[in-house]
C-alpha cells in the first residue's frame, strides 16, 4: 500500500470521530442531540435541493466540499454553541490549530486544497462560502 493511500485511509478513520460530536440541536423527529456527521450530510442534501436559490452562481461542488469540511475540526476543537460569548472568544484558533493537525494527515495537495476550503467557509467573502454558510445557519431551524 502506498504511503498516500495510508495517509489517507488513517484520515478517514480519524473523521469518523465526526460522529461523536454532539451538537446543541435535537433532530426533528426525536428527542436525541443531531451530531456533527448528520449535521453535515443534511447540509450538502440542502445545498443541491435548493440551490436555485442561492443569490449568485455558484460552484456546487466546491459548496458541497465546503459543507463536507467545515466541522471536522470540530474533532478537536469541539462544537462551540453560536450564544457561547466565552468560547467563541479562542473558537477560530482552536479551529485553524485542528484544521492543520487533521488535514496535515493527508498528502500535501489534499491537506492544501482542504485547508484552503475551510479558511474560504470561515471568510465567507465568496459566493460559495456565503450560500454554504447560509445553509448552515439556516439548517437548525
Amino acid at each position: 500500500m502506498s504511503e498516500s493511500l495510508q495517509d489517507q485511509i488513517q484520515f478517514l478513520i480519524e473523521i469518523d470521530k465526526l460522529k461523536t460530536i454532539e451538537r446543541k440541536t435535537r433532530i426533528m423527529h426525536g428527542e436525541r442531540l443531531e451530531n456533527d456527521a448528520e449535521h453535515s450530510w443534511h447540509l450538502a442534501m440542502m445545498a443541491l435541493v435548493l440551490q436555485s436559490h442561492a443569490n449568485k452562481d455558484v460552484d456546487m461542488l466546491k459548496v458541497i466540499k465546503m459543507l463536507l469540511v467545515h466541522d471536522l475540526v470540530e474533532i478537536d476543537a469541539g462544537d462551540t454553541f453560536a450564544y457561547d460569548s466565552v468560547g467563541n472568544t479562542d473558537k477560530y484558533d482552536r479551529e485553524l490549530k485542528a484544521a492543520h493537525r487533521l488535514f496535515g494527515m493527508l498528502p500535501k495537495e489534499q491537506a492544501e486544497e482542504l485547508l484552503q476550503l475551510w479558511l474560504e467557509f470561515e471568510v465567507k467573502q465568496t459566493p460559495e462560502a456565503q450560500f454554504a454558510s447560509s445553509l448552515d445557519r439556516l439548517q437548525p431551524l
